[in-house]
């Protein structure tokens, strides 16, 4: 009895091998588009600077203030420590798009001189700028 649930008959194993061209038939289709449909996670690096505190920086502020505003600058040189560049690369998930911004802060006597950038801070920045008296 055993012997005969381990072993399949001849009849079985004919149909057996009938249906294996079939079952491979239905199942390439589908393990087709499984490999499709791999997800690809969004990646983010650096550090994103908002118009918004763009907006609130000004110049004169010092370095410790510009870094409560915006976090830690992700590059620094060490030859250039007047210099801090924020950075941030974005790939949107399941897509080829990339967005990318620089934004670049010069300090003079440790406080802020000028910003150059894709973001742009808003015209009220400059207000605490020193006013050249004519």
């Amino acid at each position: 009895m055993i012997l005969t649930l381990l072993q399949p008959d001849r009849q079985t194993r004919r149909h057996g091998a009938r249906m294996r061209p079939i079952l491979a038939l239905l199942l390439a289709p589908l393990l087709a588009l499984a490999a499709g449909c791999v997800y690809r996670m969004e990646i983010q690096q650096g550090n994103y600077v908002s118009q918004a505190a763009a907006s609130q920086l000004k110049l004169g502020m010092t370095k410790d203030q510009v870094r409560f505003v915006l976090g830690t600058a992700l590059l620094t040189d060490i030859f250039h420590e007047d210099r801090w560049d924020y950075v941030y690369w974005r790939r949107r998930a399941n897509s080829r798009d990339v967005e990318e911004r620089r934004f670049t802060l010069l300090f003079r006597d440790g406080t802020l001189n000028r910003i150059e950038g894709d973001v742009v801070p808003t015209p009220a920045w400059s207000a605490g700028a020193p006013q050249s008296s004519q």
